[in-house]
């Protein structure tokens, strides 16, 4: 058994004044930011910047409700319970961030896309497609069928129709197909493409690095897809492979850095770690080490623990979620965010690691979908390396590690059941390794995983008090002779046992799109994503 330099993270209001106070109906409109430019001179080369720290900001701020729900983090016992969170019976007020910064930032992006269109800047349009797929990938993630074909098109449609999720999965690949034949083929020494080294805050104008990215994101989108029929998947492979970029590479992780400095720190660094003062943030003392999470990278002897997780008081132990307030789980005796995910005021802003790169081309690999190149071995092994290295933990630890948990499936790829109608390595090494290595870098990814495949598809095994595998969400922990999990809240008034697998519409489109959203019928927090087919 296992033992135990330019800074452009000014918003673009800061570009432009607009004329004007006070409320109206149209600053609730998703087709338009308030930030947004209205003066013609504004160029898309000054937008670029700040709508990529936009993006880079949606990553680093706006999942703190999954690190708690899926077992990475949990409310420490200095603040009073949230409620509606840790019950989850959340509401048409809960969780509006997410819907707000990414409509906001694909706002930015769409006049960079329209604007650099116009002049024959086609790298900067290329960048900004690649960037609005993402963002509108997250939007349907999170909420299924959003505004999409008739969105962004400001006072023009003030009240867009809903598109299909699955419907903008498909045209999402046909952008990205767009994007990489926009940026292969741009010429850079163009006037159009002026000072793209410079206001490409993420690759500086590497062409290749993003056709890999755009070629990741489809693979990502892809895999979310895995049983969905009507998702032509060959062709999409097909096109990736033809292309002959491949995937984000060792080393190539996905980071937004305009040159943050102390008085413009990094997103995830402001919010959850230190003010620009220098005092710790309320996020900080919030959010302690989840108890089941930070036991689980004891259990397995993983180093990366102290990366993810800085000892409190009382060292490297957690709450359980939903816990009422009491002395003893005071937020400085508890573990917090750790230096591997806080890192520094002035590090980049993670959009995508390299890591994420790896585990999806092994789950590809897994599936058949890749029949040439790295085995899956090679792929998860290189995934696990790729996340010591993001986190800073030593590489050199890795075999270590890997001995350590032979024949464990959770980390081992060849590992054995652990008990009557476990589940062996493979896919559920996969999607546990990912668990490891994507806390606080892409918690979205994991509630997906979470979401998008059965515990039966790797397990017969009879877990807590199921007659059977669970077959509508995944399981860690389990297959590896741990605690079976994410844990749900022991919050006294949860009577729930079930995460919730969605958000629910913001009440602004409630208020003012109504017929639209109404459309959609009755949505509540079990209404699946069209991935979902569990």
């Amino acid at each position: 058994m296992k033992l135990k330099n330019i800074i452009y993270s000014v918003t673009l209001a800061a570009i432009i004044i607009a004329a004007g106070a006070g409320c109206r109906k149209s600053q609730f409109n998703i087709n338009q930011t308030q930030n947004a430019p209205t003066d013609s001179t504004v160029t898309y080369d000054v937008v670029l910047p700040a709508a990529i720290h936009a993006t880079g900001t949606i990553i680093g701020t706006q999942w703190a409700v999954q690190q708690r729900w899926l077992g990475y983090w949990a409310r420490s016992g200095t603040y009073a319970p949230n409620v509606i969170e840790e019950t989850y019976e959340i509401t048409t007020g809960f969780g509006n961030g997410i819907w707000n910064a990414c409509y906001d930032a694909n706002y930015d992006l769409q006049i960079v896309k329209g604007k650099a269109a116009q002049k024959g800047g086609t790298m900067y349009e290329g960048i900004a497609r690649i960037l609005m797929s993402h963002n509108f990938q997250i939007l349907v993630d999170v909420y299924g069928n959003v505004p999409y074909s008739q969105a962004l098109k400001g006072g023009g449609n003030p009240t867009p129709a809903y598109d299909k999720g699955i419907d903008i999965y498909k045209d999402l690949f046909l952008q990205l197909d767009t994007a990489i034949d926009l940026i292969k083929n741009a010429n850079l020494s163009v006037a159009a493409n002026k000072d793209i080294a410079t206001n490409d805050i993420i690759f500086q104008g590497n062409q290749a690095k993003w056709i890999r990215f755009a070629n990741t994101l489809k693979l990502r989108m892809l895999i979310h897809c895995y049983a969905v029929a009507g998702i032509d998947r060959a062709g999409e492979l097909a096109k990736i492979a033809a292309n002959g970029y491949g995937y984000l590479q060792a080393g190539e992780d996905v980071l937004v850095q305009p040159g943050y400095q102390s008085d413009k720190p990094n997103p995830f660094y402001t919010t959850f770690i230190n003010t620009v003062s220098g005092s710790k943030t309320a996020n900080n003392i919030y959010n302690a080490a989840n108890e089941w999470g930070i036991g689980y990278y004891d259990w397995t002897a993983d180093p990366r623990e102290d990366r993810f997780y800085k000892a409190g008081d009382n060292g490297l132990v957690g709450v359980a979620y939903g816990l009422p307030p009491v002395n003893d789980n005071a937020a400085a005796n508890l573990a917090s965010i750790g230096p591997g995910v806080g890192k520094t005021f002035s590090a980049a802003q993670n959009i995508m690691t390299a890591a994420e790169s790896f585990f999806l081309q092994a789950e590809a690999r897994q599936r058949g979908w890749i029949t040439t190149g790295p085995t899956v071995l090679d792929l998860v092994n290189t995934g696990i390396t790729e996340s010591f290295r993001y986190v800073g933990a030593s590489t050199s630890a890795v075999p270590g590690y890997l001995s350590f948990n032979a024949s464990y499936p959770d980390v081992d790829v060849n590992g054995v059941a652990q008990g009557t109608g476990g589940p062996v390595g493979g896919l559920f090494t996969i999607l546990s390794q990912k668990w490891f290595a994507l806390n606080a870098t892409n918690t979205l990814e994991i509630w997906t995983d979470y979401r998008r495949v059965p515990y039966s598809e790797v397990a017969t095994k009879v877990i807590a008090n199921n007659s059977a595998a669970p077959t509508d969400h995944f399981v860690y922990g389990d297959g590896g002779a741990y605690d079976p999990g994410p844990t749900i809240s022991v919050s006294p008034q949860n009577t729930s046992t079930k995460i919730p697998v969605r958000y629910l519409y913001p009440q602004s489109e409630y208020n003012y799109n109504p017929a639209n959203v109404a459309a959609e019928g009755t949505v509540d927090r079990y209404t699946k994503i069209f991935w979902d087919l569990n």
